[in-house]
């Protein structure tokens, strides 16, 4: 389906543009899921998420026939995380179906009526209560006591199966280990693990000093605290617990949502105070208001209301369709927005070199937030909707989704503005800015890129760091802190300067936190690592998609680094015959290949692998086996799951050492796919393609080890 056909209503789609619409929006809701459930990392906004379920959902209902297998509207989250053991709930921890307008809402009511008056004698104008809850933006979790003592604590996960956290909840102050109090003997309660904002941005603070990436939002903060395999961690972190439902019970303990609410506080779960038993749908709408009204002041994060039919019993009697409750109903709070004008467009240079147009706004208040700032993504962005400075803007932010400009209000543009002219030159140090094109496609990059690199001092601090790193030149003692001083003080520019620190001892000895004894073991660590292999001297580059899996296929194809400096240059030349080599290594193709390239294009460049070798000795790299020296020469092999008697990263090491090629993806061309315990993907991918599946112990077999 193209993009065009995506973006077409449902009720303009032929049922073969409905069949490939599913296809297509099945796997991407996957991903997002993935992302957001087991990764804690989501990419993608909340109301980009629903518009993609609510497209699904129409599409399925419209053409039921083509509804698939792995439909989203079968599942609830993603598959547990691995590192965790997996946990089967008693009852499914279920999703909920979203509102976004008070017409949804009415809707859902008269669902509700029209199903009861099927069920039960249920009069016209009989009231149906509905209890309203603030819905907490945090992380899902099931608690289960037996004979009031905590003795389980899972995840979600995929709402069958999640992960088992127990120890780690144990750390949560606001969770008790035991209750009383005419409990059943099986009580599983559920709730939501949150982070308050003052706690939130205390962390961030904390991991900056520390020089650790801050979490985006408390939501994946919540999330990623209580993912922790040390526990330790997880008792480090300020996390909160809100009870509002329950799961599997040996008896029942209230009548109504409003009573178990009442319970749950008098066996000391902390509940929401923002719950109100609703009459009508009118009063269930004033709830909603007022929760968005109040949001920005609670000081933790909501993003919407979710009502809940009051009598448990009539709950039992609605039961559920596909992966949600009849009887609830989540209304999200729209996407926030404010009119203000764009003062100027500021292009900031990150890591990989890629120049990202920022909006700067004069100050407006979105949702409680004060707003100054929105990223405008790219240039295609800029012109795709025109943006100028100057001009008058809806500036929109969704939860804690970066704020974007959504829209320019053309009737308020000031006479004579002109479209807005992206620079083809860095800002920072002056090098071209180059869109690449796609060999295959002939498409240019989305980001236009400083081919400056290693003397680009916006990609100073983030190059200078990949080069020490460990699986690059591995120098110990040189951090992100040191890094970033001695790069601001101007001691080191370039990768040759760390290795000329040690003209610099005195100075550096001087400094706060260092001294003679310091500055001699950085000294000892640097000169240690005057020597080097050559594929770890081309991971330590940092150029773009050259990791150490690139690195090392280089490595062994040059030899050499004057040969494979050589061998860069003259591939240039797209018809000559170091292009056709370049290309013809398995693994690299033409997007890599225009990646070296565009590296060897820049003087800078050059100028800064010239002076590094002049600091250290690159050890030339053994060729390739020849393919009767072993039995896995020459073949494609890919390891996946966690092995037992050797690590993955010495199992790739060894693979690599026989002849075999070993690649991270499974294709039609792989050999072998070696499977631990948990395999993911890969192993379901080498089943649908008929590769040889091995186990570790077939393995060690194979290459005769014992």
């Amino acid at each position: 389906m193209t993009k065009t056909q995506a973006a077409r209503p449902v009720a303009d789609l032929t049922p073969a543009e409905a069949k490939a619409e599913l296809a297509r929006l099945a796997p991407l809701i996957a991903e997002h899921d993935r992302r957001y459930y087991a990764d804690s990392a989501p990419i993608l906004s909340d109301a980009g998420y629903d518009a993609l379920r609510r497209r699904n959902d129409a599409i399925e209902a419209r053409f039921p026939e083509f509804r698939r297998a792995d439909s989203p509207s079968l599942r609830v989250g993603a598959a547990p995380a691995q590192g965790f053991a997996k946990v089967t709930h008693g009852e499914p921890m279920l999703s909920l179906q979203n509102a976004f307008t008070g017409e949804d809402v009415r809707d859902f009511m008269a669902r509700v009526r029209r199903f009861l008056a099927g069920l039960i004698h249920l009069e016209r104008d009989q009231p149906i209560e509905v209890m309203g809850e603030a819905k907490i933006d945090g992380l899902s979790i099931s608690l289960r006591y037996e004979r009031g003592k905590l003795v389980l604590a899972a995840t979600r996960g995929d709402g069958h199966a999640g992960e088992d956290v127990t120890h780690n909840i144990r750390t949560v102050a606001e969770i008790p280990h035991a209750i009383g109090g005419g409990v059943p003997a099986i009580l599983e309660v559920r709730g939501e693990i949150y982070m308050r904002h003052q706690d939130f941005f205390a962390l961030n603070q904390a991991r900056e000093q520390a020089e650790e990436p801050p979490f985006a939002n408390p939501r994946n903060a919540a999330a990623g605290s209580l993912r922790q395999l040390d526990w330790r961690i997880t008792a480090a972190r300020q996390l909160g617990f809100f009870a509002y439902a329950l799961g599997q019970t040996s008896e029942p303990v209230a009548a109504t949502h409003q009573g178990l609410l009442e319970r749950l506080g008098a066996w000391r779960f902390p509940v929401n105070p923002l719950a109100r038993l609703c009459k009508d749908v009118d009063d269930m709408l004033a709830f909603h208001a007022a929760m968005g009204a109040a949001r920005a002041e609670l000081g933790y994060d909501i993003d919407g209301v979710v009502y809940k039919v009051n009598r448990l019993d009539w709950q039992e009697q609605l039961g559920q369709v596909s992966r949600a409750p009849r009887w609830a109903l989540a209304h999200k709070f729209a996407a926030e927005q404010a009119e203000t004008r764009i003062a100027d467009i500021a292009i900031q240079v990150g890591r990989t070199g890629a120049l990202t147009p920022v909006a700067i706004l004069e100050p407006i208040n979105v949702g409680g937030v004060v707003v100054q700032r929105a990223t405008l993504h790219n240039e295609d962005e800029i012109q795709r909707k025109d943006i100028r400075v100057s001009d008058t803007v809806i500036v929109q932010r969704a939860g804690d989704v970066i704020p974007q400009i959504v829209s320019v209000v053309l009737a308020r543009r000031p006479p004579g503005s002109a479209p807005y002219g992206f620079p083809a030159i860095c800002p920072v140090c002056g090098s071209r800015a180059v869109r690449a094109i796609d060999p295959v496609t002939g498409a240019p990059d989305a980001a236009r890129r400083c081919t400056g690199g290693l003397i680009c001092p916006a990609q100073a601090k983030e190059r200078l760091r990949h080069f020490v790193s460990r699986d690059a030149f591995d120098i110990e003692g040189l951090g992100r802190k040191h890094i970033d001083a001695f790069t601001e003080d101007k001691l080191i520019a370039t990768p040759g300067d760390v290795f000329r620190l040690h003209g610099k001892s005195k100075e550096i000895a001087e400094r706060e936190g260092w001294g003679p004894q310091s500055v001699a073991n950085l000294t000892a660590a640097i000169e240690a690592r005057r020597t080097i292999t050559l594929d770890r001297f081309i991971h330590a580059l940092g150029i773009s998609q050259v990791g150490q899996a690139t690195a090392r296929l280089l490595a062994r194809e040059y030899g050499t680094l004057d040969e494979w400096v050589r061998a860069m240059r003259d591939a240039a030349d797209p018809a000559g015959d170091a292009y056709r080599r370049l290309v013809g290594i398995d693994q690299i193709g033409p997007a890599v290949a225009a990646d070296l390239i565009q590296f060897f294009a820049e003087p800078h460049n050059l100028e800064v692998v010239e002076d590094l070798t002049r600091e250290v000795r690159v050890q030339s790299t053994a060729q390739r086996p020849p393919a009767t020296a072993s039995p896995i020469a020459g073949k494609t092999v890919v390891f996946t799951g966690n092995l037992a008697r050797v690590t993955r990263t010495a199992a790739k090491t060894g693979a690599e050492a026989l002849g075999a090629k070993v690649s991270e993806s499974v294709s039609k061309k792989t050999d072998y796919v070696v499977v631990g315990a948990d395999p993911g993907s890969k192993a379901e991918k080498a089943k649908m393609l008929g590769v040889a599946i091995l186990s570790e112990a077939e393995w060690l077999d194979l290459i005769g080890r014992p």
